[in-house]
């Protein structure tokens, strides 16, 4: 949309998935786009490719994990005007069986980093009166999800944060919006060390397809949208059910 030409936008997460292709789908309405992530290689080559379609693309490698890193990126980069807050990962098992290492690394990213990159970032945006952030949640963030049990919990925290932060920012016109991705052909799974599941593999949405309706959201400053009409429904129906059923389910779709 003609709304985000010219504009620059901060994509963390962006060597893979969901991340590259919001940025492939932001370069082609316009948008000038910063590659942020910790793979070097993989980020430059995206750089190349988006600069074709005429944007300037820039590849910005680094570990958001790093509560100076992150300083140090909002510093370098005060004209930014969109954030997708994308890099996450996620940890699957039994709770007790995984390791703290592995647990508080997913915290540190999924939470701590996009709150503290939100806040850098969205104090320039509310003083020029105009900014525009998407947060990728999941439909993880609807019901409590045993094997994911603390990933589910950290998608729930990037809902609600995501929702309140809208009504704030509003009247300075910088709204949010929240992007609740079902299971998606990425490398998610492989980094949680998760042997997909039946209903996994068969509910599975291309990573493309989930940055078109993530972006197309964002344009239209949706409060929040869930990406393919299955997971909408079943985000929906969480509603009706009682919670207790809802994990009982969830565990069923999530066992390998």
């Amino acid at each position: 949309m003609a709304e985000f030409t010219g504009r620059t936008a901060l994509i963390t997460g962006a060597s893979s998935g969901i991340g590259a292709d919001i940025a492939r789908e932001l370069a082609k309405r316009g948008t000038n786009v910063l590659l942020v992530a910790r793979r070097t290689e993989r980020l430059e080559t995206l750089a190349t490719e988006l600069a074709q379609t005429g944007v300037i693309a820039s590849a910005v490698p680094c570990d958001l994990s790093d509560p100076t890193a992150r300083i140090a990126l909002a510093a370098a980069h005060p004209q930014v005007d969109i954030l997708i807050n994308n890099a996450g990962l996620g940890v699957f098992g039994m709770f007790a069986d995984a390791a703290w290492d592995d647990l508080n690394n997913m915290l540190n990213v999924n939470i701590t980093a996009l709150t503290h990159l939100t806040h850098l970032f969205t104090k320039p945006m509310a003083a020029r009166g105009y900014g525009r952030v998407m947060m990728v949640a999941s439909t993880a963030a609807f019901q409590p999800v045993p094997l994911y049990a603390a990933y589910a919990a950290t998608k729930a925290y990037v809902l609600s944060l995501s929702e309140a932060l809208n009504v704030e920012f509003k009247p300075r016109d910088v709204r949010f919006t929240a992007l609740c991705p079902g299971t998606t052909a990425s490398e998610f799974f492989d980094v949680a060390h998760h042997k997909k599941s039946y209903m996994v593999e068969k509910t599975m949405m291309t990573s493309a397809a989930v940055a078109k309706i993530g972006v197309d959201a964002l344009a239209n400053n949706k409060t929040s949208v869930v990406a393919g009409l299955a997971n909408a429904l079943m985000a929906f129906s969480t509603r009706l059910s009682p919670r207790s059923m809802n994990a009982e389910l969830a565990y069923k779709i999530m066992k390998p």
